[in-house]
């Protein structure tokens, strides 16, 4: 083996203790922190990866104003054809969206943070509920503090993986999941409501109170509908538990290299992302193939849809299966 190898090896396999009925627990560092240092010292060439994508301002407008159209048109549908376009369709541009605002939030469309912000409440308007600013807030507090309780809000709660116990209740709270993603974090984590949350609700109540007299109450279904089983049972929604949820004990961060990452721009690369927040996805394949000695010896996933079912059924993944540090 490699020192380079062995070194990626040591980057991520972080001391974890686990007792019946809680989480992991390490007394260490996040595992992206020193990785990243590594990695800049063997590969420095990696810098050029950094910078914003030129191409995510047009594609998250045009996913926007497609979504915003088919939901113009929905109540031309009979029940059947809505339900398949909304779940084949509306589902995976609405997964697409929630990425959308992800890669946003890292400032990766514009080099100012303003313009970064703007174009987030853009990419929020078919999602509804106004999230993306606050979305912000927290995702940042999840790469800076990964894991840490009370502050890394992506992580369940005791509560939840009490009561969602066993193949039924991890079914029952997987199709369900966007509601704990929405809420969790208010009652968790509750955080002062700054200048560009209250533009975002500004923002989308005006866009919403234009946009309903158009669509009607099927449009509204649609995006509502379209939101919630992009959390749900959908491929794309696998993203959510492979990121994170510890299926290789000593290993904490997953990554996905599967073909979904052509619609939820690039998220799958989760090692990489977290590695590199200043790498746009659509440049983090670059990243692995600079890299590969160092996210070769990590476990990954080549199929979402095959990690949901072993979640769901697998007796020893529960919401506990999750890096927690004090």
């Amino acid at each position: 083996m490699s020192t380079a190898t062995s070194t990626a090896i040591d980057a991520e396999s972080i001391q974890m203790t686990k007792k019946p009925n809680d989480f992991y627990w390490s007394d260490e560092r996040e595992p992206h922190y020193q990785r990243r240092k590594e990695i800049l010292a063997a590969h420095p060439e990696i810098k050029k990866l950094f910078g914003t994508d030129p191409m995510l301002k047009y594609t998250t407008v045009a996913i926007v104003i497609v979504q915003l159209v088919i939901g113009l048109f929905a109540h031309q549908l009979s029940w059947i054809p809505f339900l398949l376009v909304t779940y084949f369709v509306g589902a995976t541009i609405a997964q697409a969206l929630f990425l959308a605002v992800h890669e946003i939030t890292h400032n990766l469309a514009f080099k100012s943070k303003r313009a970064n912000n703007m174009l987030a409440l853009v990419a929020n308007l078919p999602i509804v509920a106004p999230y993306a600013m606050s979305f912000q807030i927290y995702h940042h507090e999840h790469h800076r503090d990964q894991g840490k309780d009370h502050i890394d809000t992506d992580i369940p709660t005791r509560v939840e993986a009490n009561i969602f116990k066993g193949m039924i209740g991890k079914f029952i709270w997987f199709m369900n999941q966007i509601f704990f993603y929405a809420f969790r974090p208010i009652l968790v984590h509750p955080i002062k409501m700054t200048r560009w949350q209250m533009y975002n609700i500004a923002f989308q109540l005006t866009a919403m109170a234009i946009y309903l007299p158009f669509a009607g109450w099927s449009g509204l279904l649609y995006l509502l509908l379209s939101m919630f089983l992009a959390g749900s049972l959908h491929p794309t929604a696998g993203h959510f538990i492979s990121e994170h949820y510890v299926f290789e004990e000593g290993q904490e961060t997953y990554s996905y290299y599967g073909p979904l990452n052509k619609v939820t721009f690039n998220v799958g690369y989760h090692n990489e992302h977290h590695d590199f927040p200043a790498i746009p996805g659509a440049r983090l394949p670059e990243l692995t193939k600079m890299a590969p000695e160092f996210y070769e010896p990590l476990h990954s996933y080549k199929s979402w849809t095959k990690l949901i079912f072993q979640f769901i059924f697998n007796r020893e993944i529960t919401l506990y299966s999750r890096t927690k540090r004090h």
